[in-house]
């Protein structure tokens, strides 16, 4: 089972500047269109060709999220993740949607702040 974290909790994490990896679970197209500040690109199906380079550190604290509750993206690539042996993966299941729900900035293209979406 794959430990969870909640919006709050991730922004508190960014406000202290704690060193984290945000991966966005979804296809290119949506990240480019709206992804959570600073967060990587790594869809639920590439996790395998993909993580090693973009996250060599498997210490590294991972929060991967997708599109909203009902998308099982994050859960997939939080499964993978740590098959790979990576030790602390969480999964924020709410996901982008949740976040620009709350008014929180998001960024686009790549690395473009926006206003929520």
């Amino acid at each position: 089972m794959t430990n969870t974290i909640t919006r709050d909790e991730i922004r508190a994490t960014l406000e202290r500047q704690r060193p984290i990896v945000l991966i966005e679970a979804l296809p290119a197209k949506y990240f480019h269109e709206a992804h959570l500040p600073g967060a990587l690109n790594i869809p639920h199906d590439d996790v395998d060709a993909l993580a090693l380079r973009l996250v060599p550190d498997k210490d590294a604290e991972i929060i991967v999220y997708c599109a909203s509750a009902t998308c099982k993206n994050s859960d997939i690539a939080a499964q993978r993740l740590t098959a790979l042996g990576y030790r602390k993966v969480r999964a924020y299941r709410e996901g982008k949607a949740d976040w620009i729900a709350a008014g929180l900035p998001v960024e686009n293209g790549v690395g473009r702040k926006s206003s929520a979406v």
